[in-house]
C-alpha cells in the first residue's frame, strides 16, 4: 500500500512535467504518452528498490528513455528506407537481398518485423495483434532487427573475406 502512494504520489507531481518535455522533444502526442507510460512503468519498478521517487528522478528517467527512443528511431528509420528501397509497386521484393534475410529469420521475427515497417503498426497495435506486452515487442523488434542486419551483412561480404 505504502508503494502505491508513493507511486501515485510521483505520478501526480511529475506527469504533466515529463509529458511536456515528451512532446516538446518527439515528432506527435501518441509517442510523447507512449514514453511517459515507459517512464512510469520503470518508476514503478523502482519503487519496490527504494522510496526516492522525486520529480528529479523521474526527469533523469525520461531523459534516459528519450535517449533511447532517439537510437532506436534511427536505426528503424534506416532499416525502413532500405526496405522500401527493395518492395515493387505490388509489394513484393522478389528475390532481393532483404526479402532473402527476411525469408531466413525465425517467423516470429519476420511477422514483427512485417507488422512494424510494412504495415506501419506501432509496438502497441502489434502487442495487440500478437497478444503481447509492448515491451515484449519493442524486444523483439529489437533481436529482429539485428539478426536482420546480420543476415544483410553476411549476405554483402565478398565470398573469399574473412568472417
Amino acid at each position: 500500500m505504502e508503494r502505491e502512494k508513493r507511486f501515485m504520489a510521483a505520478h501526480a507531481a511529475g506527469h504533466d512535467r515529463i509529458y511536456r518535455y515528451f512532446r516538446r522533444r518527439t515528432e506527435n502526442a501518441a509517442t510523447a504518452e507512449d514514453l511517459c507510460a515507459e517512464v512510469f512503468r520503470i518508476a514503478w519498478e523502482k519503487t519496490g528498490q527504494d522510496g526516492s521517487l522525486s520529480v528529479m528522478v523521474l526527469f533523469g528517467i525520461a531523459k534516459n528513455v528519450l535517449g533511447n527512443h532517439g537510437r532506436s528511431a534511427v536505426r528503424s528509420a534506416s532499416l525502413l528506407g532500405a526496405l522500401q528501397l527493395e518492395r515493387n509497386h505490388d509489394g513484393r521484393t522478389d528475390g532481393s537481398p532483404v526479402h532473402e534475410a527476411l525469408s531466413q529469420l525465425r517467423p516470429d521475427d519476420r511477422e514483427v518485423l512485417l507488422l512494424t515497417y510494412w504495415d506501419g503498426f506501432s509496438s502497441t497495435e502489434v502487442s495487440d495483434l500478437l497478444n503481447t506486452s509492448a515491451t515484449a515487442v519493442r524486444m523483439r523488434l529489437h533481436r529482429a532487427r539485428k539478426a536482420l542486419s546480420n543476415l544483410l551483412q553476411t549476405q554483402t561480404q565478398p565470398e573469399g573475406a574473412a568472417r
